[in-house]
């Protein structure tokens, strides 16, 4: 993969337009890309400092007219909630300057809560004007998504199912995980449907061990 030196905070595939505006995480999956690659298709995502939201903004300006986007969606090499604020400042000038219908996706671990104490972290994002999120579960148990997504909180397996729970009904939900071979895939489909959210696999690209 030949990917560009200078790290991006706004990039694109297909129609989807995303921002990269950290790339700290909670969690520390043995399976993520950004322990194997530097970036996706031609984007370097290694961020050498976090961007302002005024960074992201600035940049913003620079791309979002340049096609007909159908999502904007806020996710790189973290995790987003880790920068609530920033989130939700480019949420709010996205849906006051951008002049066209697009949907606002929040990819997430589902730990807003454990990052964010005594914030309402769904009804800020409803508010701001996120329309949707997709939760990496990853696991159908508390041990096995403590093994292979190796969080930093204690509990955070239950407090993803919490964050789950209490969005749904707020905003689109998605529950997705990653066919690595510790994931019973039939089972997180079950724990989604009683959920009452969508479920997605997502592919499992063993090469990159």
């Amino acid at each position: 993969m030949s990917v560009k030196r200078t790290p991006s905070i706004v990039y694109w595939l297909g129609n989807s337009l995303y921002l990269n505006i950290t790339n700290r995480c909670s969690n520390n999956c043995y399976f993520c890309i950004r322990n194997f690659w530097n970036g996706v298709g031609e984007f370097n995502l290694k961020l050498e400092r976090e961007p302002t939201a005024s960074e992201v903004i600035s940049e913003l300006q620079e791309t979002i007219n340049a096609g007909n986007w159908g999502e904007i969606v806020f996710c790189g090499f973290g995790e987003p909630t880790e920068r609530l604020d920033c989130l939700l400042e480019v949420t709010k000038w996205i849906r006051k300057y951008y002049g066209k219908p697009v949907s606002i996706r929040v990819d997430t671990n589902g730990q807003g809560y454990l990052l964010n104490k005594e914030r309402n972290v769904i009804e800020e994002l409803k508010a701001a004007g996120v329309d949707m999120i997709s939760v990496s579960l990853n696991a159908h148990d508390a041990e096995t998504y403590n093994r292979v997504c190796r969080p930093k909180f204690e509990e955070a397996y239950e407090n993803v199912l919490k964050f789950t729970a209490k969005a749904e009904g707020h905003l689109d939900v998605e529950v997705t995980a990653v066919a690595i071979p510790e994931a019973d895939i039939p089972r997180i489909k079950d724990l989604a449907q009683r959920l009452g959210v969508r479920f997605r696999v997502r592919e499992y690209l063993p090469g990159f061990l």
